[in-house]
């Protein structure tokens, strides 16, 4: 297992535990930190200066991620140990939300995405309590809210033996996937002519072949109930242009996958219906990903959450996550888990509870420790 380095680490004798007054100093720090995706690197040197402070080894790598290592103790040979990452994302959408902490409440862009799963994660891997032999990282992932560059560098650099992936799933939740997604953009150019002539518009045509795909697309979802088990589609945008010489008609459109259908063969299904004079463009592919419920992560974080006294809500999201991007390369137990309201992402009131954050850090803990154990009971 390998990180690119590009950073001096920073190197400590052991990993302090985090106070939960620490912890809540680590949150309102990262929060008030802007890191709008593409300009993370001053929260990520907050990130690797307080995982410093308690002890971790932290670095920068190559594509500008944040690094917190917590080493395995013991003499177990480097080829017998188990590592567990922890992947949360720094970056935030934009939007400036006054950064205030009051009656118990942060209010401030990325307190719920996802800076509260990610702190929780770097406390809680902070208080874990490990046998010999297993690896913590933690993760601060760069990119995830446009093309996850942090998530792509790091699937390439780590094989990891298990995966918590840092997003609000509120502290009593457990997500098992995300849907995938892909981007597609359509074009049809035809010689101008008189709007009164014979003969369709570019836009006529391409509207006529967009409602070729989507009845083709209903026919694919049809048995098929829930919005995690069907293609979802929706229109981004429409535009046409006219420069006197060529009439023009555009339409961006984005799906959202299912497990049962590839990003390909979507593509394939598209293409194969007719579509001479429409030009497609395809971006942004990403798988969708599931686990069970069965899954040692999952299991981990469930038995953690009724440890502290609740029930488990299992979800599943129609989004995407960095879990699409290195679930299928590390095929290891991976589920996504944080605290925060989903719904606040994005919004103008986006604020983190501070009494579920520290819940959720105790829930990481625990759940770490159950996991390390299992994992080293394995041969």
């Amino acid at each position: 297992m390998t990180t690119a380095q590009t950073s001096t680490p920073t190197e400590a004798p052991a990993v302090r535990p985090m106070t939960d007054d620490e912890a809540t100093d680590l949150i309102v720090d990262l929060v008030g930190t802007k890191s709008l995706s593409g300009a993370e690197r001053p929260a990520v040197d907050v990130f690797v200066r307080r995982a410093a402070v308690a002890g971790f080894h932290s670095e920068i790598d190559a594509a500008g991620n944040g690094l917190a290592w917590r080493r395995a103790a013991g003499d177990t040979p480097a080829g017998e140990q188990k590592t567990i990452v922890l992947l949360g994302h720094i970056d935030t959408v934009p939007g400036d939300i006054p950064v205030r902490l009051e009656d118990g409440v942060l209010h401030g862009r990325g307190s719920v995405d996802a800076k509260g799963p990610l702190a929780s994660f770097l406390a809680g891997a902070s208080r874990a309590e490990l046998p010999d032999g297993v690896n913590l990282l933690v993760c601060a992932a760069c990119g995830e809210e446009e093309e996850s560059p942090g998530a792509h560098h790091l699937k390439t650099q780590l094989r990891p033996d298990a995966c918590f992936i840092g997003e609000p799933s509120a502290w009593d939740g457990v997500t098992l996937g995300y849907k995938g997604s892909v981007r597609m953009n359509a074009t049809v150019t035809r010689d101008n002519g008189h709007s009164a002539g014979p003969g369709d518009s570019a836009c006529d045509y391409l509207i006529a072949w967009w409602q070729r795909v989507q009845q083709r697309v209903h026919d694919l979802n049809r048995d098929r109930t829930g919005d995690f088990d069907r293609i979802l589609w929706s229109v981004r945008g429409i535009a046409s242009n006219n420069d006197g010489l060529h009439d023009v008609g555009e339409l961006n459109a984005g799906y959202r996958l299912p497990t049962w259908i590839t990003v390909r063969e979507l593509k394939d299904i598209i293409r194969d219906i007719d579509h001479d004079g429409v030009n497609l463009i395809f971006t942004g592919d990403e798988e969708a990903w599931r686990s069970e419920r069965n899954d040692p992560v999952a299991r981990a974080l469930s038995a953690a959450i009724r440890a502290e006294g609740a029930r488990p809500k299992p979800k599943v999201k129609t989004g995407t996550c960095d879990m699409n991007v290195v679930g299928p390369v590390w095929r290891c137990p991976i589920a996504a888990y944080g605290p925060g309201d989903s719904l606040l992402d994005h919004s103008p009131t986006e604020h983190l509870v501070i009494d579920e954050y520290h819940a959720a850090i105790r829930v990481v803990s625990r759940a770490i420790e159950s996991l390390a154990t299992e994992l080293t009971a394995t041969p």
